[in-house]
């Protein structure tokens, strides 16, 4: 991968999360299940107190459709991400991973995934 293994960056951070107070994980299925719920976690968390208002702006802006077209979002600014080949920001679906992966790679990514993840608490969730 360009920037790494995705492995040691997700391991990585949620391990010095558990000793850092000032790192949040946040996951797209929980941003996706409950917006308005995350949104007042993140706030909570910066210590922001926000108006209704300021909350409403905040939703509109962290919708998938907002952020695909938001070059600070979508990388398509970046000249190492080739939008041709691969664009950053697919549908933006919950679980659309299953209609990408036939049943051999996804064998083979869950079997590589228990491998590298198999020491670690993290987990994600894959549907809503």
């Amino acid at each position: 991968m360009v920037f790494g293994s995705w492995y040691d960056h997700v391991t990585g951070w949620w391990e010095k999360k558990q000793t850092c107070s000032n790192i949040l994980y946040m996951f797209y299925e929980d941003m996706v299940e409950d917006t308005g719920r995350e949104i007042e976690r993140l706030c909570y968390f910066l210590g922001l107190s926000t108006t209704v208002d300021e909350r409403e702006s905040i939703r509109g802006g962290v919708q998938f459709d907002a952020m695909k077209a938001n070059p600070m979002a979508n990388y398509s600014m970046d000249p190492v991400m080739n939008q041709k080949i691969s664009p950053f920001m697919r549908k933006g679906k919950v679980g659309d991973w299953k209609n990408q992966f036939t049943a051999a790679q996804n064998e083979t990514f869950d079997e590589d995934y228990e491998k590298k993840m198999k020491n670690n608490t993290l987990k994600f969730r894959t549907q809503i």
